[in-house]
């Protein structure tokens, strides 16, 4: 008997490569049947992980595979030991490459931006979403992840968005933010400001401008003197009214309260054309400039 068996087993061909279609697709189907990752409170011990939401605009990669990896072997780990365990499983609204993908479509079908209202634009975000959107979810599966999908969440949906305005009104009004004016990257296509980590920087061979600032002090108008403003982005140079300079320059008790009347330009790589109307459109600047000092 023993040997009849040994030769049943004998006569099942095994596969000499690994297929994963025929193996992987089979035990997720069937594990999702079974609600193997569904998660209900009981009296057991609780154990939860929250996927840190990646975006519903975008694809897995290598970083997504290794976090991924290491919170589905925790909470396997935590099932095996008995424990209630929950991974909740989510997308964040990457709402920068949304807009941008948004408004490309938009584009394509002649619809501006800006002659649409804040609600007919999010209802166009919202039907880009559900139609694009979710495919990294499905990725995620692919992998074995053995999240809850039934308590997948999206961060704009509406009881995560007033979770965030909740927390943020009351860290604010008790004193632990602060709202101010700060702008660190300008995207003048998407006309908003980006944070460092969704700029991509590269190094390029730049130029650099010097403008020549006449003063003129208002006891003695026959008194020339010039300050030197040098920078390498003309648009900082046109852009700022006061010019601020360490306290231990020798020339600063010279200028404090003195006007920035007119002055004269020295830009690189420009013809007398630009040059002209840079310097024509900096005089009307320059006129109420004040030259002003500050600790550095």
């Amino acid at each position: 008997m023993r040997r009849e068996k040994i030769k049943i087993f004998m006569t099942k061909e095994i596969s000499s490569k690994y297929n994963p279609s025929e193996v992987e697709d089979k035990w997720y189907d069937y594990w999702m049947r079974c609600e193997l990752f569904r998660s209900i409170p009981d009296e057991r011990e609780p154990y939860t992980i929250v996927i840190p939401p990646p975006n519903v605009t975008g694809i897995l990669h290598m970083g997504h595979m290794l976090n991924n990896t290491i919170q589905d072997i925790l909470v396997r780990r935590a099932r095996m030991a008995g424990k209630n365990a929950c991974w909740v499983p989510g997308t964040d609204h990457a709402s920068i490459a949304t807009e941008a993908k948004v408004v490309t479509k938009l584009a394509e079908q002649g619809i501006k931006k800006s002659d649409l209202s804040r609600e007919e634009f999010l209802e166009h975000a919202w039907e880009w979403t559900r139609k694009h959107g979710g495919i990294i979810l499905e990725q995620l599966k692919k992998l074995g992840c053995s999240c809850d999908w039934d308590r997948t969440a999206f961060t704009m949906d509406e009881k995560r968005s007033e979770s965030v305005i909740k927390v943020f009104c009351d860290l604010y009004e008790k004193g632990l933010i602060y709202r101010g004016v700060r702008m660190v990257n300008w995207d003048p296509k998407a006309l908003t400001a980006l944070s460092d980590e969704e700029v991509n920087y590269k190094e390029q061979q730049g130029k650099m401008y010097y403008l020549r600032y006449r003063l003129v002090d208002e006891g003695n108008k026959d008194e020339t003197e010039v300050v030197n403003i040098d920078n390498n982005s003309i648009e900082k140079i046109i852009s700022a009214s006061p010019a601020a300079m360490p306290v231990s320059t020798e020339t600063v008790s010279q200028i404090v309260e003195k006007t920035l009347a007119e002055f004269q330009t020295q830009l690189n790589g420009f013809d007398k054309e630009k040059s002209g109307k840079i310097e024509s459109m900096l005089k009307d600047l320059a006129e109420k400039t004040v030259v002003e000092t500050m600790g550095l």
